[in-house]
């Protein structure tokens, strides 16, 4: 098995900081820069912030599927935490999880 360039605590720790981040910028994605293109008629916000959340969204994906193996995860749980991305609060859920199963 190949060795990862990250200690598993550092693979984690990017896991967190990117899950933070990616959750953060879909809500306001989802709750500031959408009301503004359709309430307001501004829909430069949505390209800004959209843009911003693609690459945060790929970049947790990475993270993800960097954490795993590095931390011996079964596949399930990586699993879960791909598809937490794609909904609203879901990073935040997936790391309260990972706390609870004293994973994270």
């Amino acid at each position: 098995m190949p060795r990862h360039p990250l200690s598993p605590a550092a693979q984690l720790k990017l896991l967190r900081v990117f899950g933070i981040c990616e959750g953060v910028s879909f809500l306001v994605l989802l709750f500031i820069a959408m009301p503004l293109k359709y309430a307001f008629g501004l829909p430069a916000m949505v390209h800004l912030v959209g843009s911003l959340h693609g690459g945060l969204f790929v970049l947790y994906v990475l993270a993800v599927l960097g954490a795993g193996p590095a931390l011996g995860w079964r596949p399930g749980l990586m699993l879960g935490g791909l598809l937490s991305a794609i909904f609203p609060f879901g990073p935040f859920l997936y790391e309260a999880h990972l706390r609870r199963q004293n994973l994270a």
